[in-house]
């Protein structure tokens, strides 16, 4: 009888470690690297993306995935730069991985990109502007002229900042992203 009981509990045991072995826990890290550049001025919401496991995705030891094998992921929020403010973003998820030739689906966490802040570029620019009228208003028409220069060079420097403001989120291709999968993922 004990023998018995012995191998059903080790038959349940085998076929729980491969049911384990068939499921993607949520919380697992998954790296991959992107395939092509990601801007946050051309990207979409919704547009998808390909990518390839950076090491191999392994679960309670078994591998599951090899490291190349591709991946697809989503751009789930696209905002393109201002010209004087709020520079552009990016959020990425991955969809689904391929495993024995199959894409499974799966559930990440975002990953954020945002451009490179307005601030610092505007004010060399502008106070860049204002420095330079003042300058040439000054020399030109003594102190008053100095006072409608500043203010003609800050217009000046406004216009600047504006034409080549954007300061748009990249993801250049071959970028190694690690994302973490927020629910469980069933292996077909």
């Amino acid at each position: 009888m004990l023998g018995r009981k012995f191998k059903i509990a080790s038959l349940l045991l085998v076929l729980t470690l491969v049911a384990a072995a068939e499921t993607i826990p949520a919380g697992t890290h998954v790296t991959v690297r992107t395939n092509s550049t990601l801007n946050s001025a051309t990207a979409r919401s919704g547009q998808s993306f390909n990518a390839n496991l950076v090491r191999d995705l392994t679960v309670n030891g078994q591998t599951l995935a090899k490291a190349g094998s591709p991946v697809k992921g989503k751009v789930t929020y696209a905002k393109s730069s201002g010209r004087l403010h709020v520079p552009g973003q990016l959020t990425l998820r991955l969809t689904a991985v391929e495993i024995n030739g199959k894409m499974t689906p799966i559930t990440t966490g975002g990953f954020f990109a945002k451009g490179k802040s307005h601030t610092k570029s505007n004010v060399v620019k502008i106070g860049g502007g204002v420095a330079a009228g003042a300058l040439i208003g000054g020399l030109v028409g003594g102190g008053k002229g100095a006072g409608i220069g500043a203010l003609a060079g800050a217009g000046a420097g406004t216009g600047v900042a504006a034409a080549t403001g954007k300061q748009e989120a990249v993801v250049p291709a071959e970028t190694a992203i690690t994302f973490t999968t927020k629910t469980n993922a069933t292996v077909k």
